[in-house]
């Protein structure tokens, strides 16, 4: 008999005020090495796109985004599950379980389990999340390239000063979440 297949599912951006909220799936492989592998937040950006690259090669994994559009729609709750539930939908390899970071998992999904801090307890949550937070960082810093007053390429999108400064002075960007109160102030100004 097999061992039961285990994916991970982790978001990334929730509390950002800029950019897409970004879900991946993680199914390991038994090359990963585990070590590497911990809450995403815990982990230097340099450190992080090494080891997202480590479990890419070492797992089957799968990508999904919600746009800042759906998150000024559904809000960011909606959206965060959204983005889950096409990560969980483009996954080729399809696992026993889901575990879920988190305490709700999108409503088409059946084999889940949900876990609080489960980024810093189970591994292949751990594994999703760095691999979420490094695609989520480098799609900012592309944007930033185009909006460099922003500052993306440093803070990605968070309600850092420095952004709310050139938020202030700048206005507003279609990448900005409008439904989120510092960027709705400033609209209703």
């Amino acid at each position: 008999m097999r061992d039961k297949l285990f994916a991970g599912v982790d978001e990334v951006g929730r509390g950002c005020l800029a950019g897409p909220v970004v879900s991946c799936v993680v199914i390991l492989k038994k090359s990963i090495k585990k070590s590497l592998l911990k809450d995403s937040k815990m982990i230097p950006f340099k450190d992080r796109l090494v080891i997202a690259d480590h479990i890419k090669k070492n797992s089957w994994f799968s990508i999904g985004l919600a746009s800042v559009n759906e998150i000024d729609k559904f809000n960011i709750f909606n959206a965060s599950l959204l983005s889950m539930e096409r990560a969980i939908k483009k996954l080729k390899k399809k696992p026993d379980i889901f575990l879920i970071d988190g305490t709700h998992a999108p409503k088409k999904i059946n084999n889940f389990r949900t876990i609080v801090k489960g980024d810093q307890k189970i591994k292949c949550i751990s594994a999703a999340s760095i691999i979420a937070k490094a695609y989520r960082d480098l799609y900012m810093i592309r944007l930033s390239n185009k909006y460099p007053k922003y500052k993306w390429n440093k803070n990605f999108g968070y309600g850092t000063s420095q952004h709310l400064s050139a938020l202030k002075k700048f206005g507003v960007t279609n990448y900005h979440r409008r439904s989120y109160k510092p960027v709705h102030n400033i609209l209703s100004k």
